[in-house]
């Protein structure tokens, strides 16, 4: 394995443009299950990725996304939402920071096993772990990291049946997921200076722009070592880390159903009553590009 690392720049300590002074920590903690103490880089990640779903049902309702942390400590902490990457990592970072660790809020392409140049549609993480630099990221939905990877050319990770690997690629690092037919490249990144305000634009876009991969539809994941579920509009897909891939089309009230239990999405009953009435309408319709 090779050792070229990439030296870490974090933001200033609780540098007030992300707001993470307005944690509420011990709420935090309470959310994803974790003990006050210990507390350290790789029992958050675990834990926030463990209890916090991957969901878009602000998005599909045709809502906003705030990124201010007081509005994703709102849904994700106190409501018993799930979120996308933008909310789910920043709360993270907020997380991190408040326990000592710097951090570095990054923007990456999402590629998806195409080496195409997309805008920054992704939120990802640098952390500082005794000293060596870790990408850590709990917001990629079901193939999100299960713990922190040092950021070292060729670094790999398996638990269970998947394995993750960052390699390099000239200035840009690429995290990758052991597929069947080989390694699948993720989304790729470069350590450098992002401001809050990069983070607002990219998640506009994410959240309201049609050809954003989000909108005009419902998407709903989670994953661990031994399987990752996706749902997409009334789609089930889990993929088995010892088996075949399994695919069930789901009612409306099923759909529901799927959201409260297999993802643990705290859903009102008003929000669960518009997405049954769009599944059967505007995200039964097939969809553009």
């Amino acid at each position: 394995m090779a050792t070229d690392r990439t030296a870490l720049t974090p933001s200033p300590p609780r540098d007030p443009q992300w707001g993470g002074h307005l944690l509420d920590l011990d709420a935090y903690l309470a959310r994803i299950g974790h003990p006050t103490t210990p507390v350290t880089p790789e029992s958050l990640h675990r834990a926030h990725k463990a209890a916090i779903a991957f969901e878009n049902v602000d998005v599909a309702l045709e809502r906003g996304i705030s990124l201010g942390l007081p509005h994703i400590q709102r849904k994700l902490v106190a409501s018993g939402r799930g979120g996308y990457c933008f909310e789910h990592n920043l709360l993270l970072a907020a997380a991190l920071e408040a326990t000592g660790v710097p951090v570095t809020r990054l923007l990456a392409r999402v590629r998806q096993g195409k080496k195409l140049i997309r805008y920054r549609a992704h939120t990802t993480l640098l952390v500082d772990i005794d000293g060596e630099t870790h990408l850590a990221d709990v917001g990629f939905g079901a193939e999100s990291l299960l713990a922190p990877l040092p950021l070292v050319d060729g670094a790999t990770h398996t638990e269970g049946g998947f394995t993750w690997r960052l390699v390099r690629e000239g200035e840009d690092w690429v995290l990758q997921a052991l597929h069947d037919d080989g390694w699948f490249d993720l989304y790729a990144f470069r350590p450098e200076l992002h401001h809050a305000v990069d983070f607002d634009v990219s998640n506009h876009y994410t959240a309201t722009h049609p050809r954003s991969t989000f909108t005009g539809k419902l998407v709903a994941m989670r994953g661990d070592g031994h399987s990752q579920q996706t749902l997409v509009n009334s789609r089930l897909t889990t993929r088995y880390a010892d088996g075949p891939t399994e695919q069930a089309d789901l009612s409306g009230d099923e759909v529901i159903r799927a959201l409260r239990e297999t993802f643990a999405i705290r859903l009102a009953d008003s929000d669960a009553r518009l997405l049954t009435r769009r599944l059967s309408t505007t995200f039964a319709r097939p969809q553009e590009g």
